[in-house]
């Protein structure tokens, strides 16, 4: 089987490397802006691409032809997508047409990772089939690629929805809420946290399996895949004190509304994993078992 990959220098890229790089069922193919900044680079697996560029896309997938398509690559930082929506719009809805559009000439299975934020945060846990409505221009966008992806007419298609990834690896733009929370307890400051709005947080090992058993499975439609854990970002802060034996004293519980952040949060969202683990056999780790995970690659 050809995977080929959007997005394999950031979190969730670099986890489904290392889990395919040397799995004699795949071929895989590697993709991402500019250089190749993997921990152990793929040399001639890697193709520059840029999902914004019809001619990088066309070219690319048209040469390389994948079998499947796991589309990581996204805007995905919920506020600069508020005040930027033009950048917001080419990055997460223009360029998933032209990859959906190149998938659909080649015949390739397409998987798009989605988001809980295509939800309003009034009645979650959230099922795959539940109704959407986003709060934010984020969320909308990331709406707006699910419904390019349904309604192309593709030969198979897959959705995997997530929710805040945590996990460690090389040269990230971005950092994630798990290792903020880490880093910011052992300078013993004070810190505020919101306590009104209530995740799932997502292991990047647990995600990136979830992925690769859609691809392999052939899996059609869409799939929630979270950690099983469900918290307030404060007990997430909490949680990590806690297992770190870090002093979580000075954190203070604050509600999202006094932040001013430019783009809304849904207050509660999680999903019901039923489907993922009856259809794919998903079996995500429990939040203390994936900070252990992350402790012992943090000491390597």
């Amino acid at each position: 089987m050809r995977i080929l990959l959007t997005g394999s220098n950031g979190l969730l890229g670099q986890k489904l490397i290392t889990a395919l790089r040397n799995d004699p069922q795949v071929e895989l193919l590697a993709t991402s802006r500019g250089e190749d900044r993997t921990a152990e680079p793929l040399g001639p697996r890697y193709r520059a691409m840029d999902i914004t560029r019809k001619a990088d896309v066309d070219a690319v997938i048209g040469d390389l032809r994948p079998d499947t398509i796991i589309h990581t690559a996204a805007m995905t930082n919920v506020d600069a997508c508020e005040l930027d929506p033009a950048a917001c719009q080419l990055q997460n809805v223009t360029a998933t047409q032209l990859l959906v559009d190149a998938a659909k000439r080649v015949g390739s299975h397409f998987i798009f990772l989605s988001t809980d934020f295509i939800f309003d945060g009034k009645n979650g846990p959230y099922r795959e089939e539940d109704p959407p409505a986003p709060l934010s221009i984020y969320g909308q966008s990331k709406l707006d690629g699910e419904r390019i992806v349904q309604q192309a007419g593709l030969e198979r298609w897959s959705i995997a929805r997530t929710i805040i990834v945590y996990g460690v690896a090389k040269g990230l733009s971005r950092g994630n809420v798990v290792l903020w929370a880490k880093s910011a307890l052992e300078k013993d400051e004070p810190i505020k946290v919101v306590d009104d709005q209530w995740r799932m947080p997502t292991l990047a090992e647990d995600l990136a399996d979830g992925c690769i058993r859609i691809a392999k499975q052939k899996a059609d439609g869409i799939f929630h895949l979270s950690g099983p854990d469900g918290m307030s970002i404060l007990e997430l802060v909490q949680r990590v004190g806690t297992f770190f034996q870090l002093p979580a004293a000075k954190v203070q519980a604050i509600k999202s509304d006094s932040l001013g952040q430019p783009a809304r949060r849904p207050p509660v969202t999680g999903f019901v994993l039923d489907k993922a683990r009856r259809d794919l056999g998903y079996a995500p780790h429990g939040f203390e078992q994936g900070l252990a995970i992350l402790r012992d690659q943090l000491e390597a």
